[in-house]
């Protein structure tokens, strides 16, 4: 890691789940600012600085992005087509991370170019060992273009 804090911004409807994540990141002592929405619009609105996400100084672009699908409002494979879809935010890596291991949500992921996606773990200890996985490689061990 450069030592530049990145910004995580983590949609993700379940608040437990939220938790473990921002909990995870802490506990790896990964010095991060991590925001959370917790639904499709809210995630989309933060990334076009539409609302309450307006000022660009109060909502930064992320350095990642962790995409749970099964939100409300609008669904996490919509707002994955959206962004990737976009000049602008398409080179924001997404990792998906969802419940969902279906081989039709997974295949349709990496159809939207999807950079990751991983199945959260029914058990407690697995989930947070693939947080602090995903933490290191995500924000220490891989490497962005200049400028990104």
């Amino acid at each position: 890691m450069n030592g530049e804090p990145i910004v995580i911004l983590l949609a993700e409807d379940d608040p437990a789940h939220a938790e473990i994540v921002r909990r995870n990141l802490e506990n790896s002592r990964i010095a991060n600012r991590l925001i959370h929405v917790s639904d499709g619009q809210q995630a989309l609105d933060y990334l076009y600085r539409r609302g309450c996400y307006a000022d660009p100084e109060a909502s930064p672009r992320p350095g990642l992005f962790l995409l749970d699908l099964r939100m409300p409002k609008v669904d996490g494979l919509e707002v994955l087509s959206t962004i990737k879809g976009d000049a602008e935010l398409m080179r924001i890596p997404v990792v998906v991370l969802t419940t969902s291991a279906a081989e039709t949500d997974m295949a349709r992921a990496y159809d939207n170019h999807a950079n990751s996606y991983l199945v959260k773990p029914v058990d407690f200890v697995k989930f947070v060992d693939m947080m602090e996985t995903l933490g290191y490689y995500w924000l220490a061990w891989n490497r962005k273009p200049y400028g990104d």
